[in-house]
């Protein structure tokens, strides 16, 4: 396989595997939670993957200074992509967050910038499972 130049990438296809990523990372700490219920998996994953929390966690790092000049420059090509696409139970604003978001580790595991993946997961996780709530 050839060798993808991230940076170059068009935002939804960095979002389109950062989406992927976030959900496989996800699954996996359910399960190292002791979590195997299919059904109730699929409920606690929904915390962690809805837009709604993505949003939330990414308006949390915006607003904590916690991305470089770089990820903020990525997130802002995330947030203002077009996918042409009407998301349903959510706002415009949230989906073009959690884009943004997803873009942010798509990025980041395509750069193969896997430290500073696990790091943006691990803060994501933690935020969600402290209780912050979704402005929405």
């Amino acid at each position: 396989m050839e060798r993808m130049d991230a940076k170059q990438m068009k935002s939804l296809a960095l979002a389109y595997m950062g989406d992927a990523i976030y959900e496989v990372y996800i699954r996996e700490y359910l399960l190292k939670k002791g979590q195997v219920k299919p059904h109730l998996l699929h409920q606690m994953a929904i915390k962690f993957v809805s837009g709604k929390g993505q949003a939330a966690v990414l308006l949390n790092w915006l607003d904590k200074d916690i991305l470089t000049a770089e990820e903020r420059q990525i997130v802002s090509r995330g947030r203002n992509a077009k996918s042409g696409s009407v998301p349903k139970n959510t706002s415009i604003q949230t989906y073009r967050y959690s884009t943004a978001f997803e873009t942010l580790l798509g990025y980041h595991y395509l750069a193969k910038n896997e430290a500073r993946l696990y790091e943006l997961m691990q803060a994501a996780v933690t935020l969600i499972e402290k209780g912050m709530e979704p402005n929405e």
